[in-house]
This record gives structure tokens, sequence and C-alpha cells, in this order.
């Protein structure tokens, strides 16, 4: 017996397409690492184009990112991504850097000199911008009795859900998941 054709279409929602590159991003990764959902795919193009552009020193430089497959369910369906790199550095190793600034202002008692480093290093760390521009521009999912589906490196001290368990937070330590 043969089923109605519109059960046998795969419906547009279902439909998986790679992350694309933009005019100031570009995916650096196999487009396989990047499967999902079409809805999140223009999401995460448009968060990531203005991210880029805020980040970009220059006219005609591109910021790279790079894509990792997930593990878990909702990847396998296309509803979240991971982010490894940005700009050809790892997210932990942005992280790292992170935190000796962010140690090394701590140390200081010169109030003017330790804004100043903290200044620098929000300026200069694409990590912490990725993070924070995911954070502000994106529109992420919230599950009913879930956070919002924004979790990596940066996640316990920037947000959106600050109390987050050490498992989470150590499963997302050097990498950046959406959801939507």
């Amino acid at each position: 017996m043969l089923q109605p054709l519109c059960t046998q279409l795969m419906r547009d929602s279902d439909l998986r397409v790679p992350v694309r590159s933009g005019t100031s991003f570009w995916v650096d990764s196999p487009p396989e690492n990047a499967l999902v959902r079409l809805e999140l795919a223009e999401e995460l193009r448009r968060v990531l184009e203005r991210f880029a552009r805020e980040a970009i020193k220059r006219d005609g430089d591109r910021v790279s990112v790079f894509f990792r497959p997930g593990i878990f369910g909702h990847h396998k369906v296309g509803r979240a991504a991971d982010i490894y790199a940005v700009g050809g550095v790892g997210l932990d190793d942005w992280k790292k850097r992170w935190d000796v600034q962010l140690n090394r202002a701590a140390r200081l008692a010169d109030d003017r000199l330790c804004r100043l480093i903290l200044q620098t290093e929000r300026r200069r760390n694409l990590g912490w911008r990725l993070y924070k521009s995911l954070q502000t521009y994106g529109r992420w999912s919230k599950p009913c009795g879930y956070p919002v589906q924004l979790f990596g490196p940066w996640t316990r001290s920037e947000g959106p859900w600050k109390r987050i368990s050490k498992f989470l937070l150590n499963a997302h330590r050097d990498h950046i998941h959406v959801a939507k």
C-alpha cells in the first residue's frame, strides 16, 4: 500500500542544510560538520555575519568559524550546532587567554590599568566576542523548564544560565553550543 505523497515528503522544517559562509565570515569546516535545520542555519548566518562585521579590522578580511558535529540527539535532527574555533583558534584557547588576562587584571591595585586590560581583552578575544554576539543577537531555543540553549566556556560568568552545572560547563569548555 502506498502512503500519501504528503507523508512521504520531508517537511521543510526537517530539511538539514549546511551553515553557509557569509560576506564577513567563512565556514572553515566541512559542510557536514554543521548540517542543521534551515531555521538554525539562517539564524547562525545572521548572527555570525553581524559578529564578523563588528570584529574585523580591515575591509575584505573575513573571520573563520569551525564547526564539529554534535553527539547528542538534537544534533542528529539538526536543531543544534557546535562551534569549536573562531579566527583559526580553538575556543578552549580563547578561554585560556581570557582567564590569563582576567587574573592579571584582578591582581592589580590600579583600577584604571585593570579596566584597560579588560577593555583590550574584550576587543581582541574573538572567542569571547563570538559568545557575546550569540548571546546578544541570537534567538535560541528555550524549552519549557530548561535554560536558553546557548552554552560555552563563558556561560557561568556571562550567562545566560550562570547556574550551569559543573557537568554541563565541563562538557562545553572547548566549544559553543546553540540550538533553535
